[in-house]
């Protein structure tokens, strides 16, 4: 059976959601892990989102990673490899109806990892474009609600054009020491 997308209201129980996996993945990954972040729609306060935990790893051994898959599967995840963006490890809980995302990259890859974190950072601190994507993505789940395709697809040009403008801005803010 398809994902069934549903887009709901912020949850405040989400970065709650987040920090117990978290602390989960830490104990798996050990040594290796040198950053996670929650990202994604449920790291934004206020934003309307698919109801689904996204983890972000920074590890300094993809190769380590790889070995402790049996680890991940065992607590219920898929372990997909790269799947579809080259030097990530990606990894889903509760299948169709997915709980949780997990994408591990090498600390070296600083494009990934700004990237994410830029566009997460520029949705909590922009009002207006939160509201807008929350709009998007309520009509899009509504218009596709098997179709994660077709859900996707009608988000993209929104998101490359705030993940543009978010780059932008948090270049500036490190340039700037913030």
């Amino acid at each position: 059976m398809a994902q069934h997308i549903i887009v709901e209201d912020y949850n405040p129980a989400w970065p709650e959601m987040y920090r117990q996996e978290a602390m989960w993945m830490k104990s798996i990954l050990k040594e290796n892990c040198v950053e996670i972040h929650h990202i994604g729609s449920t790291a934004v306060p206020g934003l309307a989102a698919k109801p689904i935990i996204d983890i972000m790893a920074a590890v300094r051994e993809l190769s380590d990673v790889d070995k402790k898959c049996s680890l991940f599967e065992e607590a219920g995840y898929e372990y997909l490899g790269e799947f579809g963006i080259r030097g990530r490890r990606y990894l889903r809980k509760g299948g169709d109806e997915r709980t949780h995302q997990v994408h591990i990259f090498s600390e070296n890859d600083k494009e990934n990892l700004i990237r994410h974190l830029a566009f997460r950072d520029y949705m909590r601190s922009h009002a207006e474009e939160r509201e807008q994507y929350a709009a998007l993505k309520k009509e899009l789940a509504q218009k596709y609600p098997y179709d994660i395709d077709g859900y996707c697809d009608g988000k993209d040009a929104f998101v490359k054009k705030i993940e543009k403008q978010a780059l932008a801005e948090y270049g500036k803010e490190k340039l700037c020491g913030k």
